[in-house]
């Protein structure tokens, strides 16, 4: 399932009005240059904000998504129809020979639940041509983002066309171990609605990620800063390399790395980032 911050019609409509400066986007692209992608998985593409991005400079794009209420959003832009639009998650996709794989913004972390993560790891490497790359990144733990997911920080209002004047704000519910939960709460002037989303984001540490690429056949590449944010984030680079053979879930011990996997699972979509973006996307404010 995803979260109603994306799976709710009336808020996945929100997405882009409450977050249009997406600069977090244009290292994405930057890396998608560097390694020449002609194509690209966009996991967790939301509203498709990075999906048409990368088709206007001719990449071809699948972007893959649980929250159909997004992909109508994704579907409804211009030039949407260059882009292949998949509801679903990255566990089960069609044949594909990706140059390039993605989870931007706070995608990784909205995959909270470990065996869906590994799942999702091992879908990206089989949608992946031999030689490509898997890229995605996480909040770094320690600096302990969350702190400010309060609503006298993430408080905004914002006028949006044909809907009217909508406030919203973060409020961290719980924090247990590596997982944080929090409620984002939207106020409607036009009809006084009040409607949540609940989250929960992963905070892994990097250690741990590094140990779960290794799980799957991965080899880390690289470790970057994110320039929108730097020092609070890791953007990992990962390629799949030609003799790519991870063990199946039932054959990796459990202490090993990246297992085991008990089952498929689904890929959330949280406050995604903009927000120090919360599970993917209920939208938390940049820090």
């Amino acid at each position: 399932m995803a979260d109603d911050g994306f799976a709710h019609p009336r808020l996945a409509a929100l997405y882009d009005p409450l977050d249009p400066d997406r600069d977090d986007l244009d290292p994405y692209l930057r890396i998608a240059r560097e390694f020449g992608a002609r194509q690209v998985l966009d996991i967790g593409c939301g509203t498709g904000v990075f999906a048409l991005l990368l088709a206007d400079h001719g990449i071809d794009v699948v972007g893959v998504d649980p929250a159909a209420a997004s992909l109508d959003v994704a579907r409804a832009k211009p030039g949407a129809a260059r882009v292949r639009w998949i509801e679903g998650d990255a566990t089960d996709l069609p044949p594909l020979r990706a140059d390039l794989a993605t989870m931007t913004a706070n995608v990784a972390q909205a995959i909270a639940d470990p065996g869906t993560w590994h799942a999702t790891l091992r879908g990206a490497g089989a949608a992946l041509r031999p030689g490509g790359r898997l890229v995605f990144e996480t909040r770094d733990p320690a600096r302990r983002a969350w702190a400010r997911w309060t609503r006298e920080h993430s408080y905004a209002g914002a006028d949006v066309p044909g809907v009217g004047r909508v406030e919203s704000w973060h409020e961290v519910t719980a924090v247990d171990g590596p997982l944080v939960s929090f409620r984002t709460t939207f106020v409607f002037a036009s009809d006084g609605a009040v409607l949540t989303s609940d989250s929960t984001l992963r905070f892994r540490e990097r250690e741990e990620v590094e140990a779960d690429l290794a799980g799957h056949g991965y080899v880390l590449e690289d470790v970057r800063d994110a320039p929108d944010r730097p020092g609070r984030e890791f953007v990992f680079v990962a390629r799949r390399p030609v003799d790519w053979s991870p063990l199946p879930a039932k054959e990796r011990p459990a202490d090993a790395p990246g297992g085991p996997v008990s089952r498929p699972g689904v890929l959330l979509r949280g406050v995604e980032r903009g927000r120090e973006r919360g599970q993917r996307r209920t939208q938390l404010v940049r820090e």
